[in-house]
């Protein structure tokens, strides 16, 4: 019976002690997942669609058309805007160019006539200034010919002033504000180009189609999502570590991860981003007794090489020790 209680007691302890160097090294595993940059193709011009030249998965290169937009009304307008350049800029050239030649001349010949009737109105005036003086006409005709020479000097004033006004040719103001005219005009002339420049998208960056939103013929307005596109150049792992965790991962540090999707290929990340989750959805009692709930944050990680057939949604496991003192 003794011998029997040693080797009970023993057994006891040893399996205790395994079970304790077991727990002490246990291996937890934390499943992430790959994302990309993903970029919503939409444009300025609302229109039609009329031509797709990609389908979904298809990859593309930056610069690469890919949708085309019909909008008869927008290269209506582009008409309006260049007719209304068009009279901005004849506007502009004839002010610049001053009064016509035909109108200086008339303001001359009218001057000239207001000078030879200044001439007529004075002699007149001085014949009957001296016929006064000797009584020989009356005070009557004397106050008439004296106020048809007063007349006489108005008018000359008056052309004359036409006439300087006709060969200045436009004030300065006017200048200035027939040129406001045009560059407003061509200001016009360049939002509508602008906007027509998107009547053929392209491809921002390199990627592949993975979601065509409209159809054919289908009516987008201005910043419609038309397709997706998705920069595979720019795949990353998405990972949410519980706190107690996180003393595993630090800012730019590296970590294996194993891809299922790849069989269960294992490749090197590096941390470029951490950051806790809204607390609405992470929190996390550590127990009835404790005092405090973790939280959960996210962690984004770069691959340091290249991977032929990483995609976005693909599983990454990353196992991790969890220490029980």
């Amino acid at each position: 019976m003794s011998k029997a209680f040693v080797i009970v007691l023993v057994a006891i302890v040893i399996i205790s002690l395994i079970g304790i160097l077991t727990m002490s090294g246990t291996r937890v595993v934390l499943q992430g997942q790959i994302e990309a940059t993903e970029i919503r193709i939409s444009g300025k011009l609302p229109g039609r669609v009329d031509t797709f030249l990609v389908a979904e998965g298809q990859s593309v290169k930056r610069g690469d058309t890919l949708v085309g937009i019909s909008s008869p009304e927008a290269y209506a307008k582009l008409q309006q805007a260049n007719a209304m350049e068009d009279v901005a800029k004849y506007q502009n050239e004839k002010i610049d160019e001053g009064t016509r030649l035909q109108i200086i001349r008339t303001a001359e010949e009218l001057w000239n006539k207001s000078k030879t009737d200044l001439q007529l109105a004075e002699t007149t005036y001085r014949r009957i200034q001296a016929l006064y003086k000797d009584s020989v006409v009356s005070a009557q005709r004397y106050d008439e010919a004296e106020a048809l020479y007063k007349v006489a000097i108005a008018a000359e004033r008056a052309s004359h002033q036409q006439y300087l006004l006709a060969k200045a040719g436009a004030q300065k103001q006017d200048k200035e504000s027939a040129r406001s005219l045009v560059d407003a005009a061509q200001g016009t002339v360049n939002e509508v180009q602008s906007v027509l420049q998107d009547a053929w998208l392209t491809a921002p960056m390199n990627g592949e189609i993975a979601t065509i939103y409209a159809q054919s013929g289908e009516l987008v307005g201005t910043g419609t999502p038309i397709m997706n596109l998705v920069v595979l150049e720019d795949c990353h792992m998405v990972l949410n570590v519980r706190e107690d965790y996180l003393s595993n991962f630090s800012m730019g540090e590296t970590f294996k991860g194993k891809i299922p999707a790849l069989k269960d290929k294992k490749i090197e990340f590096q941390v470029n981003y951490i950051s806790p989750l809204g607390s609405y959805a992470t929190w996390k009692s550590t127990g009835k007794g404790s005092s405090y709930d973790m939280r959960t944050f996210e962690i984004h990680a770069l691959p340091l090489e290249k991977m032929n057939g990483l995609r976005p949604g693909m599983s990454v496991l990353v196992e991790i020790d969890e220490d029980y003192e």
